[in-house]
């Protein structure tokens, strides 16, 4: 439990055990849950935490309440891992109301079965506000960023942005620190949060952005990550860029899966070639050895991309079909891409990879495509060297 001012405590816990977050994405410095109390007129208790860390919540609540009963229960977003003590703490006062969007309360059930809720919900809508005191809560609609149902809420007496997954990042706060001001590099793990958790969903968090505009927003405090204070222009314009699928980083992003070598191999010196054809900032990355999530960043960082993979099984080599999954359903869009393919044999993997890009909007293919058998080879350099100076002019 901490003090955020004579109102509101911070309630949250930190999960440093957790191996996989949402069972996918690594979590070297682990994630914090985060939720809030309002101590006012009325008690607004602001969300609960993953059932991992059940009873480290529970006594932070107690702690926080110091005898008082909570009014309210007010939930921003239902994934689990931020609802999972609901029940438990509607069991804390019977008079206590939980407060959520209709589509919230809708699918309450599917995650409490026989749960109680007559007479204990109240459905609230965009515009709505929930009087505490001198603490009052404006609700905003946040739909798909990135569940339907989540809800953001606005305090005016701390200018305070309840902003559910939104700014959110990966982290322990034991890690990163409480205030975003303490974290080396907030952008990193925000970024690979937000392409990961979020990033399909630009549309919805350019409409929320766009409603977080008309409010005077001096402090976000989200769901997982460090509470964000000074230079909120500085998280604010990485959130616009993100969602609007701009660039974020001049550069060439060059995504690699190669079998026993040979691929790599022509993906490095292709790299070498785009920076002496003048390429600012040049990445390669070993698909197969490397944090799937942090490349979907990558991918989505740069202004373009290169991918260079194997062929296999009359198809694509499956580190590269993973990856161009996992940027279709994340919603790649507005790059430049190149296409380098190897095949010892009847090379297919540039045929595949065409295929994926091309379901994916606004995607652009740089020629030449180049293909190599086998190994690298002293003839291949001149088509490399082309493709260099494609992707750099492109």
């Amino acid at each position: 439990m901490r003090d955020l001012n004579e109102n509101v405590k911070y309630v949250g816990v930190d999960d440093l055990d957790l191996d996989l977050f949402e069972s996918q994405y690594i979590v070297p410095e682990g994630v914090s849950y985060n939720a809030y109390v309002i101590l006012d007129e009325k008690v607004a208790v602001l969300d609960t935490v993953d059932a991992r860390k059940g009873e480290e919540w529970m006594n932070n609540l107690s702690e926080a309440l110091a005898g008082r009963q909570p009014d309210y229960l007010v939930v921003h977003h239902l994934e689990p891992d931020h609802s999972a003590l609901i029940e438990r703490a509607l069991s804390l006062s019977p008079d206590m109301m939980l407060v959520a969007r209709a589509k919230a309360i809708a699918m309450l059930p599917q995650f409490f079965d026989g749960i109680a809720l007559e007479g204990r919900t109240m459905t609230v809508k965009e515009g709505d506000v929930l009087s505490l005191g001198k603490h009052s809560l404006q609700f905003i609609a946040a739909p798909m960023v990135h569940w339907p149902e989540v809800l953001m809420s606005y305090d005016a007496a701390d200018k305070c942005l309840y902003s559910a997954d939104g700014f959110g990042k990966f982290g322990a706060l034991s890690k990163c620190g409480f205030y975003g001001r303490e974290d080396d590099d907030w952008a990193c793990e925000a970024r690979r949060y937000y392409f990961n958790i979020v990033g399909k969903f630009g549309a919805s968090v350019q409409a929320v952005l766009k409603k977080a505009a008309a409010l005077d927003i001096q402090t976000i405090r989200p769901l997982h990550g460090p509470i964000l204070e000074d230079n909120l222009g500085y998280y604010i314009n990485l959130y616009d860029i993100w969602s609007r699928y701009a660039v974020e980083t001049e550069g060439v992003f060059i995504a690699c899966a190669s079998i026993h070598g040979g691929t790599l191999a022509a993906a490095e010196k292709l790299a070498e070639l785009v920076e002496e054809a003048g390429a600012p900032k040049v990445e390669v990355v070993d698909l197969s050895r490397t944090d799937f999530a942090e490349n979907v960043e990558d991918a989505f960082r740069h202004s373009k991309l290169v991918l260079a993979a194997a062929s296999y099984d009359g198809g694509l080599f499956t580190p590269m079909h993973e990856f161009l999954h996992r940027l279709q359903i994340k919603g790649y869009s507005h790059r430049k891409v190149a296409l380098l393919e190897n095949g010892s044999w009847a090379p297919s993997a540039a045929r595949v990879m065409r295929e994926m890009i091309g379901a994916m909007k606004d995607v652009e293919l740089i020629e030449p495509v180049v293909t190599i058998r086998s190994q690298m080879k002293e003839s291949d350099i001149p088509a490399l060297k082309a493709l260099a100076e494609a992707i750099v002019n492109a």
